[in-house]
């Protein structure tokens, strides 16, 4: 791979690195927060951890817009803004809602950045290599979470209002990321569609990916064949990649996986760990996720993207069942911590692998921004409405039927990825764009 290609990716990538950190470092803080204000379980769930999750929202929703307008690049440099706004925001809060509000900015990055970041990389990279390339995102999304677990834990008792030095601290990398991202060009499949090819030549020629100017026009106008200026992702001829695109984003949240992540040291401790032991527990977690993230994108280019999906639905499976006998049962000790292991390596080298890179593959390019926003905002609703409703169904029905559940969507899963979901390693991103249209739809 050129070695240009690849330190423009992992520069990219920083976005999912602060995507990861700010979606759990509220962990180790959100029970400190809600002693400190003294919030009820639905307000804390909805103001508290919710507002993140809603801004999430309206950055997945909204986000394609600026991704296409005004391009990947310069809607990267804002994401990094509101990721430092946020966490500095966060920190100086003095009550739960402007905390929310803070809380809320960062989330309209953390959206934002999962249609604009695997879209840039995906737009780079050459196809015998973009899974790898993509899952660079993935990758530092859960280094990410495994730093703020490993802050958490250090950070936990310094000082009375350590939760601020908590959520504070992801100032650093995303000021850090903000000012990387000025010097990496712009996206040339994106400069193309706005009719820059002598921009789009000079990034080219920059790159040693092996594709010509030429080559990529050609590429671009023949994947056009047959479409209108004036379509959208919701007509007929792209059902079949809408579809795709719900589903995979539908049962990644369906695994429980942002429920737990939020959570993790609440569970932990309704496991029977105390504060300490949950926490460090929770660092065991992160380190979990980052090796079976390094081994799923070693494997997305090589055994391709529907058998990785094959292994983490059984692995989820069999997982969160384990999980909701040990609570129904009572069974003590580490046994809810070892499964909880195997059900984060799971999705690590499955759904956490996969998702962002599937997503960014099967739309056109002319329709890949709003493809990617449909994508994740059907990701990030269901991340806002799981997690949030997670201490209500604690206390209402408990622990076990929740990851029950849980258990069996993930056999609707193993279904979908048999039975329906395509593989798309190593074919263009153009040629990906023609077998997956319905033609007759137009």
């Amino acid at each position: 791979m050129d070695a240009k290609i690849v330190r423009i990716s992992l520069i990219i990538a920083l976005a999912g690195f602060i995507f990861g950190f700010d979606t759990v470092v509220i962990s180790g803080a959100e029970k400190k927060l809600q002693l400190l204000w003294g919030t009820s379980d639905a307000f804390h769930g909805t103001v508290v951890i919710g507002m993140a999750l809603f801004g999430t929202l309206f950055g997945a929703i909204f986000g394609g817009f600026p991704t296409d307008k005004i391009g990947r690049k310069n809607t990267l440099i804002w994401i990094g803004i509101l990721y430092s706004v946020s966490a500095i925001g966060s920190a100086l809060a003095l009550d739960p809602v402007t905390f929310g509000v803070f809380r809320f900015i960062g989330g309209l990055g953390v959206g934002a950045s999962t249609i604009a970041a695997p879209a840039y990389i995906s737009e780079i990279a050459p196809a015998k290599h973009r899974g790898r390339l993509v899952g660079f995102y993935q990758l530092m999304l859960v280094f990410g979470i495994l730093a703020a677990f490993i802050s958490n834990y250090v950070i936990s008792g310094v000082a009375a209002n350590d939760w601020r030095w908590m959520v504070g601290v992801e100032a650093f990398p995303a000021v850090i990321f903000t000012l990387f991202v000025t010097g990496v060009p712009k996206s040339p499949r994106w400069l193309l569609t706005k009719n820059k090819p002598e921009e789009a030549r000079i990034v080219l020629a920059s790159m040693s990916n092996n594709i010509t100017l030429a080559d990529m026009q050609a590429e671009i106008a023949s994947s056009k064949e047959g479409t209108k200026a004036s379509e959208n992702i919701f007509i007929k001829k792209y059902r079949f990649p809408l579809m795709l695109a719900f589903f995979i984003a539908f049962f990644n949240q369906f695994s429980g996986i942002n429920a737990f992540l939020y959570y993790a040291p609440r569970i932990f401790e309704a496991a029977g760990l105390g504060e300490s032991t949950a926490l460090l527990s929770s660092i065991g977690i992160g380190a979990t996720n980052l090796i079976f993230t390094f081994i799923g994108i070693f494997l997305i280019d090589r055994l391709g993207r529907k058998q990785l999906m094959y292994y983490g639905s059984f692995g989820y499976i069999i997982s969160l069942a384990l999980v909701a006998c040990a609570f129904i049962f009572e069974w003590e000790g580490i046994a809810v911590p070892i499964f909880l292991f195997l059900f984060i390596a799971s999705h690590a080298i499955g759904q956490g692998a996969v998702i962002w890179v599937f997503i960014s593959e099967i739309f056109p390019n002319h329709l890949r921004g709003s493809g990617q926003a449909f994508g994740s905002s059907v990701h990030w609703v269901l991340a806002w409405l799981i997690p949030s409703s997670i201490p209500f169904l604690f206390t209402w029905i408990g622990p076990g039927p929740v990851f029950g559940f849980f258990a069996f969507m993930m056999v609707l899963q193993l279904l979908f990825v048999h039975f329906i979901m395509p593989e798309t390693k190593g074919i263009s991103l153009e040629e990906l764009s023609k077998k997956l249209t319905d033609k007759k739809g137009s």
